[in-house]
């Protein structure tokens, strides 16, 4: 039976049996193997199980799914190769021992001047690059003391606010009490005017 094994930081290790004949993946619950990663649609692309070969579909993610560093849209899956949806790199593991040695054929494909080293920094590139899309956890947020002293200058602009006004208010009752002062002035001008 194969298992499709993630390489990715955060989620290394976690496997997915693939023994249905269809098999959705994507990052919403409704799919059969869903990975929660910001990189992965919705629903992203299919899996098919076609006696022992495992046919891949994209189903027109927004990244793409990629074998090998080759974007496709429908193609097998052969152990040793690397899967890719999106930013989350998954490898076929059939039980055989090809799949310890399939790192080489990766970094001599993806970057020929590096033999075996090279797949330990290429995958810690992306492990890194996976921590941004994800996010701050809600405990994370509410757990930084920091955060939220930034955001709390609103006080110092309240006082500001509270000053202007306090002058803009006082200015205006003063240009109210003249004009008033004036209507009065000019009714008493034209009353003892028409005597």
């Amino acid at each position: 039976m194969a298992k499709l094994v993630i390489l990715n930081q955060g989620m290394t290790g976690r496997t997915f049996d693939v023994n249905l004949d269809r098999t959705t993946v994507g990052r919403v619950e409704e799919n059969t193997f869903q990975i929660a990663d910001a990189s992965v649609s919705s629903r992203h692309a299919e899996i098919l199980l076609q006696g022992s070969d495992l046919l891949i579909r994209d189903l027109n993610s927004t990244n793409g799914t990629f074998i090998n560093g080759e974007k496709i849209s429908e193609a097998v899956l052969k152990p040793g190769q690397t899967l890719r949806f999106g930013q989350v790199e998954l490898k076929i593991d059939d039980g055989q021992p090809i799949a310890a040695s399939a790192p080489a054929p990766t970094s001599v494909s993806g970057s020929a001047p590096a033999p075996a080293p090279a797949p330990a920094p290429a995958k810690k590139t992306v492990d890194g690059t996976m921590v941004i899309p994800r996010g701050v956890s809600l405990n994370a947020l509410e757990q930084s003391g920091a955060r939220p002293a930034s955001f709390d200058t609103n006080a110092a602009f309240s006082k500001k606010t509270n000053k202007t006004n306090k002058y803009f208010l006082i200015g205006g009752i003063l240009v109210g009490l003249i004009i008033v002062g004036l209507i009065i002035f000019l009714i008493k001008q034209a009353s003892g005017g028409s005597k």
